[in-house]
This record gives C-alpha cells, structure tokens and sequence, in this order.
C-alpha cells in the first residue's frame, strides 16, 4: 500500500512531494503544543516536529516555541518557529552552536547523487522576520559533518517578513550516503556560532560548519527574536512555490520519526486518560503481565526509543484502570519499527480481566 511516507520517499520526479523538508510551515508540534522550550545545554532539543535547537554552552539562553508573537498571514502562513534571546551571549566562544537545525533522511535525498559527478542543484527558500538586520547565515551538510556549504541572506528590514532563496550546486565530492535511513542532508540556521563553527558562505568546504563567517549572531542581543517558516528545499535552480500539503500527511510524515499516544495538542506527560494504551490484565497481581501489541500509527524510520507514562501520577508506569493501583516500571518486548509490547509486574490488590493502561511516546528521530 501507498502512503504519504512511502509518496515522499520516491524522490524528486513528482509534480507534488518535491519538498525535502517536513514540516516546514511549522505546523505540527506533537511534543509542546505551542509551549516555549528553553535552549541553554549541550543537548540537541526537539521543539516542533523535525526540527531541532542546540545550545553548546551556558553563556547564551534562547527560547523556541510554534507561534512566538508575529503575525504570519500576510505572507500565507499560519505558523512558524520563534526564537529568542533571554540571556544574550556578547562573546560567543570559539567552539560554541547556536542554531535551528532540520536533518532530512538519505531515503528522501538520494536522488540529487551528491558525492557523484551528476550531483544535483538545489534551492533552499523560506520566509524570514527578525528584530535585528544584517547579514544572516546558515549551511547544507552531511551526516558525517565533513562536508558542508555555508550560505548566507539578508535580512533588510526588520521586524517584517522577507523571502530568501539560495541555489546552491550540488557537492561532487565528500561521502554522501545513498537511500538509508541514516542522515543524508542536514539544513542549519545559524544563530550565532563561534568562530570554529563558521565558515566562508559560498562554495563546499571539507569541514563541518552551520554558519558563514560574519553573520549576524542573534544569540547576541538580548530579546533579539528570529522567526522562520515556509522552509522549503528541492531539486533544481529556482524556488518553487512552497508545497502547502494536507494537516493529515504532514502529521502521517512527522510520525516516522516520532509520535505519541495522547491526543494532539495534549503534551506528553500530561495526566490524562484520554488516548491512552489500554490492554486487559491477563493474571492476578504479583505475576508477569504481557500487554496485548501495539500498532504505532506510520512505520518509523528505526525501531524507537519508546517512554512510558502513568496518566494518573509522574512515572512510567500502567495503571490499573479498575483500583489505581500502579504497575512495576515498564519493559519493551518485541520492538521494531511498526509495533511493540510491554512486560510488567501487576500491583497488589488487582484481579485477571481488569484493564492496564498507559500513555507512551516513540521516538525515532535522526
């Protein structure tokens, strides 16, 4: 059967799908539902589907959430991703990161043979907003991060939304991996890296750089904002016009790389019953349970990394829908990219026939 995820796996010689980035009108935010998420340690933090935020270092703080202020409907959009500048970074260190990233799957990038003689042009174009103007960079990599081309764009006028568009050609050398599952292209926003991490904008570099050097450093200023939407990168020298595609497939493409059992607009985590994996409890308390198999809504890109949520109380525990009583700590049996199970311990006080129940999260992500 054909399905949106297999559809955009099939390459760039569609009329429709020649988008490579997902989600990139923002609108999908399986994980905070809006919610601001604060940028300050060295891990790479997920903020609307696919794509990420990174802080290296403590010096600087930012904030990420869908929706941070401005008004996206002049330019046809409903959503975007803000970011702000809470603790400004005046010095940013030789070896720090401050950037937006989006890593696009080798099964979707394979067609441009990057590393061959036939490697194909591309065109990167978004729509722009910041408090701040100048030259702004960001750069195209591969999943080793030894290749890289930095590019950059002006920002004119500030607070208002512009378009920008870079072509770039594409690399004939480096080691681009073919269709995998593994990272084959990775987009970055640049933020206001140090100088280790920046490189000269406008040719490949045998380095791993997510900016150009000079461009302007957002994490600079305090409450410096920088807004982003309508991302679009395809095959080819000129922008088409950005391929808006139906809520459902979008969600149905984000899902690959993570989903959730609540329902959406519902952070996980949240101490509610609605949506949650219900299974019967096949024996009485004190006796290895095996819940009943779970079907994830899109195959996964891997087998994923799956958390565990009691809905009535923080843990990852099943509840015992009939007393409230609380299971041992979940265990995942027979996982793989299209379904799991669980094993647990049942609580006292529970009988056979009576109905577990949990919420989980699956992640899969590059």
């Amino acid at each position: 059967m054909t399905n949106a995820v297999n559809i955009a796996q099939m390459g760039s010689n569609n009329s429709t799908f020649r988008n490579k980035i997902i989600n990139g009108a923002m609108v999908i935010d399986q994980r905070n539902a809006g919610a601001s998420v604060t940028i300050n340690t060295t891990a790479q933090t997920y903020t609307v589907d696919r794509w990420r935020a990174y802080g290296v270092t403590s010096a600087g703080v930012y904030t990420v959430q869908q929706n941070n202020g401005a008004v996206t409907s002049a330019v046809g959009y409903s959503n975007y991703l803000g970011a702000r500048t809470t603790t400004a970074d005046s010095s940013v260190a030789a070896g720090s990161y401050y950037f937006l990233s989006h890593l696009i799957e080798g099964f979707n990038t394979s067609d441009l043979s990057w590393g061959t003689a036939n490697a194909k042009t591309v065109t990167l174009s978004f729509w722009v907003y910041s408090s701040l103007t100048g030259t702004f960079g960001g750069s195209l990599t591969n999943q080793a991060f030894n290749r890289s081309y930095p590019f950059t764009y002006t920002i004119s006028v500030a607070n208002t939304w512009e378009q920008k568009t870079i072509t770039i050609a594409g690399d004939t050398s480096g080691t681009w991996i073919g269709a995998t599952n593994a990272i084959g292209i990775g987009v970055y926003i640049d933020l206001g890296s140090g100088s280790s991490n920046v490189g000269t904008a406008g040719s490949w570099a045998g380095a791993g750089y997510v900016g150009a050097t000079g461009d302007t450093k957002v994490i600079g200023t305090l409450n410096a904002t920088f807004y982003i939407t309508g991302v679009q990168l395809e095959a080819g020298s000129t922008a088409s016009p950005f391929e808006q595609r139906l809520y459902g497939t979008e969600l149905a493409l984000c899902q690959r790389y993570y989903e959730h059992s609540y329902s959406q607009g519902t952070i996980p985590a949240a101490l509610t019953t609605v949506g949650a994996f219900e299974f019967a409890q096949q024996v009485a308390a004190s006796s290895t349970q095996y819940g009943a198999s779970c079907k994830f809504s899109v195959v996964k890109r891997t087998a994923p990394t799956m958390t565990f949520y009691n809905w009535n109380a923080a843990g990852n525990q099943a509840v015992n829908v009939s007393t409230g009583g609380v299971t041992s700590g979940i265990t995942t049996r027979a996982l793989g990219d299209s379904s799991f199970s669980t094993t647990c311990t049942t609580p006292a006080g529970t009988s056979a026939g009576q109905t577990l129940s949990m919420h989980f999260t699956a992640s899969a992500e590059l």
